[in-house]
């Protein structure tokens, strides 16, 4: 009985692969807290000590962010939160998508971006975004997000981890089950680290029934806190 229930578990498993593994729609959020540190154990997928492989000079201003982190961090001044950050935050977020694009709607002040899969270039050099400018190709199930042209303001955790305006994040989109996903984001800025490193979170898929995105807004004087709900926030702050 339990070999014949693990097989049909199996084949059901593959049976829906086959057949929705280029459809990513629904309400997400990540598992765990790898938006309050990305060298928190677990997250960075290559080096071997775990650390962000950051220049000497780089890794001095990381620690003085860290520091005044309560004063410094961009999400706390109301910024938009940019990238892997936006899709590790301890908030859901909603893709939609058609033949040519995909959006990814964010809870997090309103965020969101365009994902272009009909194969258009880059934005010139120099145009830059907060969230970045997004390009997608599907590899077998797995949607490869090639983003650039990002502004240097903003930080990849809640821990000072920051970055430059050389900032290049390739996402990977897997399904892995009806309600998980596999999230991985290959982050490479060569002006402050010495080599690109990987990330690896779940994310899981809300079903409950009728949930939904709500408004978030964010105050500057007080640090970002939201105004609803408070169960979001639980973790973000310092």
């Amino acid at each position: 009985m339990i070999r014949a229930s693990f097989f049909l578990l199996l084949t059901g498993v593959s049976a829906w692969a086959q057949t929705q593994t280029h459809d990513l729609r629904g309400i997400w959020q990540a598992s765990g807290n790898a938006h309050l540190n990305l060298e928190n154990k677990g997250v960075i997928v290559d080096p071997a000590n775990g650390k962000i492989p950051y220049k000497a000079e780089a890794r001095a201003t990381v620690e003085r962010n860290f520091k005044d982190r309560a004063n410094l961090d961009p999400v706390l001044a109301c910024f938009q939160p940019a990238l892997p950050r936006a899709t590790l935050l301890p908030e859901p977020f909603q893709i939609f998508q058609n033949d040519g694009r995909i959006a990814i709607v964010y809870q997090h002040v309103h965020a969101y971006r365009v994902i272009f899969t009909d194969g258009r270039p880059h934005y010139d050099e120099g145009i830059e975004f907060y969230m970045g400018d997004s390009r997608g190709h599907w590899e077998g199930n797995t949607l490869v997000v090639d983003a650039t042209n990002f502004k240097p303001e903003t930080w990849l955790d809640g821990a000072g981890h920051f970055h430059s305006d050389k900032l290049h994040v390739v996402e990977r989109f897997t399904r892995t089950a009806p309600s998980t996903m596999r999230y991985e984001a290959t982050i490479e800025d060569p002006e402050v680290l010495m080599r690109p490193f990987t990330i690896r979170v779940e994310l899981k898929r809300h079903t409950e029934p009728n949930f939904q995105l709500v408004e978030h807004e964010c105050d500057r004087d007080t640090k970002g806190v939201y105004r609803h709900p408070a169960r979001f926030l639980k973790g973000l702050t310092p």
